[in-house]
């Protein structure tokens, strides 16, 4: 296997051991015209390799071989490379271009799909990471298997990426697809891959991805606040809630790039909540970040999409044995049609479902507003603390006074009859502790809460807060 073309020299990958270079396709369906090619020019090659200094197996399915397509030899290949990868305990990457189905094998090619998506779930099972880099085209059976359930994946800019080809769809609808369709800048919108990386960083994306070289630190969009806020708490509750909304006043993307020293974006279709796999203080940790100036329908409005990343942060991180912290900041989940929709509330429940089933420890940091049960969805963790600044409350004052009283004078009155203050809420039992908006204190707290939190010790604190509110 020539590593040249795809890691240039200083790109921290050498292969150890290419495999498997002697299987060659038997021709199953005995296809006119069709002459199997030889080893070396089958779509995927695999190999071990040495990736930052550690091993890793690696699986390339290139279109400039047998057009990337997958067969029965390609699939062997693939299958064989996630079992070693289990029995070594190593990480895999991909690199990936393809024409889909090997056609002149007919059901035999199709079969690889099923094939290879149970080995790469053996592999998951055994709490390994891989990852997957995909260049033009990347279409058909091999997107619609083993590529798309690697943990984390990346494509190069303006990559042909989908289903099915520019041309197939030509064909069945009768029209091609929009310039804007099909391309990994689509495919990034639409959180279907994580990161768009130019080739020749590839190696790099691909190495932090699975652990094997340090990630770049988050960076906040420009314009952001550059610093936790100093200003003293309201004395008042409302005035306390309108300095928790203050725009000069940081939101959770800014606290995850204050709290972690690095970070690979795991992608989502809803910039209200933003994750990844990071690192604080030499802990890998998942982080789940909610982001009030940014949102699909209004900044800070978390829709379907938010939830959905979380929860598959929140899985990777029980797979891979990573604790989680989550960073709530939202006045609630988005509240439109369209949210509805696609299913805002099954989505809040289910990332509630995967905070509760973690088999590892979670901490959550309420660094702003905490509102409703959009907030709540990320707060389901071993050890809850708000910032000295901060509110939580079971809905919004405003929507409140509407349910209740049906008058917006009387807003201020409901915030203080909902007891959403940190010392209400630690009266309550409803936090663990409230927190300096200090980030060294804030850090400190987390990383303590990290290492010594107890899965599972995420139940004890709603159960004696609502003992503590029933009388019998």
């Amino acid at each position: 296997m020539a590593i040249e073309p795809l890691a240039p020299a200083g790109a921290g990958v050498r292969v150890v051991r290419a495999w498997d270079d002697g299987l060659r396709s038997a021709d199953p369906l005995g296809f006119p015209g069709y002459t199997a090619p030889a080893s070396a020019q089958e779509s995927v090659r695999t190999a071990l390799i040495e990736l930052g200094g550690r091993p890793a197996v690696w699986i390339d399915c290139d279109f400039g071989r047998a057009g990337g397509t997958m067969g029965a030899v390609a699939g062997e290949r693939v299958v064989r490379a996630f079992d070693r990868a289990v029995r070594a305990g190593a990480p895999v990457v991909q690199t990936v271009s393809t024409g889909g189905a090997r056609l002149q094998e007919g059901m035999v090619s199709l079969l690889q799909m099923p094939r290879t998506v149970a080995a790469a779930a053996r592999h998951a099972a055994a709490g390994l990471r891989s990852a997957a880099y995909l260049r033009s085209p990347t279409t058909g059976g091999v997107l619609a298997s083993f590529v798309s359930v690697a943990d984390l994946r990346a494509a190069e800019p303006g990559a042909t990426i989908g289903f099915g080809g520019p041309r197939v769809v030509a064909e069945v609808t009768g029209a091609y697809p929009p310039p804007t369709s099909h391309t990994a800048e689509s495919a990034l919108r639409h959180g279907l891959i994580d990161a768009i990386v130019d080739p020749g960083h590839r190696w790099h994306w691909l190495a932090a991805a699975v652990g094997a070289a340090d990630a770049g630190p988050l960076v906040p969009p420009p314009g952001r606040p550059a610093r936790p806020g100093t200003a003293p708490p309201g004395q008042a509750p409302y005035e306390h809630l309108l300095r928790a909304r203050d725009p000069e006043r940081p939101s959770g993307l800014e606290w995850a790039a204050w709290l972690t020293d690095a970070w690979v974006d795991l992608g989502g279709a809803d910039p209200a909540v933003r994750a990844g796999l990071a690192a604080i203080d030499g802990r890998q940790v998942v982080v789940v970040a909610m982001d009030r100036f940014a949102g699909i329908s209004q900044p800070g409005a978390p829709g379907p999409g938010a939830y959905r990343l979380a929860q598959r942060a929140v899985r990777l991180a029980g797979r891979l044995r990573l604790p989680v912290l989550t960073i709530v900041d939202t006045p609630g989940a988005d509240p439109r049609p369209e949210s509805e929709a696609g299913g805002v509330a099954g989505e809040i429940a289910r990332t509630l479902l995967a905070l509760a089933e973690l088999p590892t420890p979670s901490v959550c940091v309420v660094v702003g507003e905490g509102g409703s049960g959009g907030s709540v969805a990320l707060a389901h963790t071993d050890r809850l603390f708000l910032l000295e600044g901060a509110v939580f409350s079971v809905i919004g004052p405003e929507a409140g006074a509407a349910i209740l009283y049906r008058d917006p004078a009387r807003v201020p009155e409901l915030t203080r009859s909902l007891r959403m203050t940190p010392d209400e809420l630690l009266r309550l039992g409803v936090v663990d502790r409230v927190l300096p908006e200090d980030e060294t204190a804030v850090r400190a707290a987390v990383t303590q809460a990290l290492g010594h939190a107890r899965a599972g010790a995420r139940d004890v604190r709603p159960h004696q807060a609502t003992a503590a509110a029933v009388t019998s």
